[in-house]
């Protein structure tokens, strides 16, 4: 088959999986109770119909240090916590440089203690890192061996982050299969492919592009997650790469959990079957972990993929899609004219795939080109969806030099420095729970009122304050008031992370309150 023919039949068939009539969801799993959406236009309620977040009579589970209780995650002291991270492609953990005289295909920043404060400071409570299987276990030998150096380096980077107070996920990333023949991934040794041809950089977005829809990178994709003893050996060296990673960090607490394949050109089934078995994997090491995967990548073109036809088999587990509405695929016209109903499909999809897979909402990427079309407007609009949705979220990307303009500094090539996009900041930067005392019914952030509010439902065994992020006077207001059911309360609001706590604890309704000092 030739390569185009390939490459829209390979789409053809994953847009369709996505797109089929979704299967009816199991009775155990409780559905958002809410209309939702699955084309561009609202369905009954229209604007006014809003999402309620449903209540949850299940106990939380085991792990540590986030554990999950249906669709959101839960703390040691039995308090929601909201996830609002980014992630960080890092000097020599995001593996795209070669030893054998080939250019590299991309600079990658470095990751420095001043990243990981700022991030703290910006309201980001968690690092999405992405590493790569090449890093990990770069030659093919008999029994499996890993790089220790490389897992140093990430060892590093973990502890950076837990000294700013920030989370870290670690991500199995790839992009384009392997850097070898896409951008990065998985090593030389595990594409099993005839004929296929090393590439080198540097490598732009055009040609990434290229890549990513190529003959030999399509037909790895369709090697690794086949039926043939090749695709079996690999999965199986995949798995056993990921519990050696999850053996070496599960006694560190920063670490939350592992994201188990990044963006799989796969089916339905393929993408459960690789997760289950990597996730099984993981747990046979670390039972305290969370186990983050994703649906198949078409879902960010169609914005939403099939329901589960039965609960995730692995306990601790999340959802991942990625929501990248107008921000890959769409047009000037469309970037001019979108309101936040056109963006409301993908994250109300979403929250109806996670329930039926029981488990909470995590969104691995989101983003949109520092200088796009009304940028202040789509990042606005999407931290008020992940908000109404209850979602937590990691934007991509923390700083870009190669590639494009979505990092939230910007690069001058001749002095080497990163200057941060002040617009890009501003459009991000809202108060936010990142810990609720309770069972959380809504919270939404008033961007032109800047009055932010929280309902949820308290309870007699959580006595541990809500945190709120509120962000500097930079970017918000120097003076602000905080209340508890209508009565005020004196918060001091952290310069180095934002935090502020606010107690508003016990059994029954609480509202609670941030706005402009009167």
């Amino acid at each position: 088959m030739n390569g185009s023919r390939r490459v829209a039949l390979t789409w053809l068939a994953l847009i369709a999986s996505a797109c089929s009539a979704p299967n009816a969801p199991p009775r155990d799993v409780v559905l958002p109770d809410s209309t939702i959406y699955t084309d561009s236009e609202p369905q009954e309620g229209g604007d006014a119909a809003r999402f309620s977040m449903p209540a949850c009579a299940r106990a939380a589970g085991p792990f540590a240090p986030l554990s999950t209780r249906c669709q959101h995650f839960v703390d040691a002291q039995g308090r929601v916590v909201v996830l609002r991270g980014v992630s960080a492609r890092v000097e020599g953990v995001f593996d795209v440089t070669f030893d054998d005289g080939r250019a590299p295909l991309q600079p990658i920043p470095a990751f420095e203690m001043d990243d990981a404060v700022r991030m703290r400071q910006l309201g980001f409570n968690f690092l999405r890192l992405p590493i790569n299987w090449s890093g990990v276990e770069p030659r093919m030998t008999t029994p499996p061996s890993y790089d220790d150096a490389y897992l140093s380096r990430v060892r590093a980077v973990v502890d950076i982050a837990r000294r700013a107070g920030l989370l870290v996920l670690i991500d199995f990333h790839q992009d384009a299969y392997s850097k070898e023949i896409g951008e990065d991934g998985a090593p030389a040794w595990a594409i099993k492919v005839d004929g296929w041809m090393p590439l080198a950089g540097p490598l732009s977005a055009d040609e990434l592009a290229r890549r990513r829809t190529s003959s030999q990178v399509l037909r790895a994709f369709e090697t690794f997650f086949g039926t043939t003893p090749d695709g079996t050996f690999l999965r199986s060296r995949f798995a056993a790469m990921a519990a050696e990673v999850a053996r070496r960090f599960r006694s560190e607490d920063a670490v939350i959990g592992y994201e188990i394949f990044n963006e799989p050109i796969a089916t339905d089934d393929q993408c459960l079957a690789l997760a289950t078995q990597v996730g099984a994997a993981i747990r046979e090491v670390d039972a305290r972990k969370l186990l983050v995967f994703q649906p198949p990548a078409a879902r960010n073109l169609v914005d939403r993929a099939m329901l589960a036809r039965q609960p995730f088999p692995l306990a601790g587990a999340a959802y991942a899609p990625h929501v990248y509405t107008l921000a890959l695929t769409g047009s000037e016209s469309a970037r001019r004219t979108f309101t936040i109903e056109t963006l409301r499909p993908s994250h109300a999809n979403a929250a109806l795939e996670a329930a039926s897979w029981g488990v909470p909402t995590l969104v691995t990427e989101w983003g949109y080109d520092s200088n796009g079309i009304r940028m202040e407007d789509y990042v606005a609009a999407q931290g008020d969806l992940q908000d109404e949705y209850g979602a937590s979220s990691a934007m991509w990307l923390w700083k870009e030099r190669s590639q494009s303009s979505w990092g939230l500094f910007s690069y001058d090539t001749t002095s080497g420095r990163w200057t941060e996009r002040a617009a890009f900041r501003r459009a991000l930067a809202r108060v936010y729970p990142e810990a609720i005392a309770g069972w959380p019914k809504t919270w939404s952030f008033d961007r032109r009122m800047a009055r932010f509010e929280l309902v949820y439902e308290g309870s007699a065994q959580v006595t541990a304050p809500n945190v709120l992020y509120i962000p500097s006077a930079d970017d918000y207001m120097a003076t602000f008031a905080v209340s508890c059911d209508g009565r005020a309360v004196q918060a001091q609001r952290d310069s180095m992370t934002g935090r502020v706590e606010v107690p508003c604890a016990g059994p029954g309704e609480h509202r609670v309150v941030v706005g402009p000092a009167r």
